[in-house]
């Protein structure tokens, strides 16, 4: 159970700063753009963007928790953590390769849009976006804990993202959004690890895959997933107190590939020193 708050604490302090981040950029881009009565129509696209992403996650989640137990629920299930993997992977690259030119993009996106209409558009799909893929992430996380603490550990992310992005604004605090998205990031990443070997896991039990079943080991008498340590290390970091031989090598796979993407992708680049400057412009004299 703690486990189930302390990860969607972890997810919604992440998203819910991000979508923070997102709507300062629009209101300081209309401030600069000297469009303030436009504001509101931004505040409206962010609450259907809001209302949009609980209503349809909550409608999902009802439905689901109908089929308790049977199979549609395990079918349902692993696509849903085939798909948060994949959000989860695409989003963090996506935002690390734009963390750089985020302000730049939306302030250009929010001159273009021009008309009051126009632009609670782009606050309700630029949000709504965020709330998407919160919502996909939320169902993967209800499927291995209680709504109550899945609840708990969303408004307390919320709630802390608010907090920080207040302190930000009001008080002068300077946050280096790369590093913290970078240290989300890695987080992230391995938790998608972990749905992609739950999602494995489900698979190889609906028969949709017959190979590689053999068990590699059960650390059941040692550390049981039903134990506070065990839930939290699953929740987390995939943990499977008897896992296959395919959960573990596509585990490993892959950490190592976006791993080594990421790592890539968060490499400074190379200080440009005078001299090398002056060598690259008598190199293309």
């Amino acid at each position: 159970m703690i486990a189930g708050l302390v990860a969607s604490f972890v997810l919604f302090l992440r998203e819910g700063l991000e979508a923070s981040l997102i709507v300062s950029i629009l209101f300081a881009a209309l401030r600069q753009l000297g469009e303030l009565k436009k504001m509101r129509a931004v505040w409206i696209g962010i609450g259907l963007a809001v209302l949009a992403s609980l209503g349809g996650g909550a409608v999902i989640y009802i439905t689901i928790r109908e089929y308790d137990g049977s199979t549609f629920q395990t079918i349902f299930e692993t696509i849903t953590y085939l798909v948060a993997v994949v959000l989860l992977t695409s989003m963090t690259f996506w935002l690390q390769s734009h963390t750089r030119s985020l302000k730049k993009d939306l302030t250009s996106q929010a001159a273009m849009a021009g008309s009051a209409f126009g632009l609670g558009l782009l606050a309700f799909f630029t949000v709504g976006r965020e709330g998407l893929e919160t919502a996909v992430f939320s169902l993967a996380l209800a499927f291995q804990t209680s709504g109550l603490w899945l609840s708990l550990g969303a408004i307390l992310g919320l709630a802390t993202s608010m907090v920080l992005c207040w302190l930000i604004y009001r008080l002068g605090y300077r946050l280096d959004f790369r590093i913290f998205f970078r240290v989300m990031g890695i987080l992230l990443l391995v938790f998608a690890a972990g749905l992609l070997a739950n999602a494995i896991q489900n698979m190889q039990e609906l028969g949709w895959i017959s190979f590689g079943t053999m068990q590699l080991w059960n650390t059941a008498r040692f550390l049981s997933q039903d134990s506070t340590l065990g839930d939290i290390l699953h929740a987390f970091i995939g943990y499977a107190e008897a896992p296959s031989i395919l959960q573990v090598t596509l585990y490993i796979v892959y950490l190592i590939t976006v791993g080594a993407i990421f790592a890539k992708m968060t490499r400074k680049p190379p200080v440009r020193t005078r001299t090398t400057i002056t060598a690259d412009h008598m190199s293309k004299a």
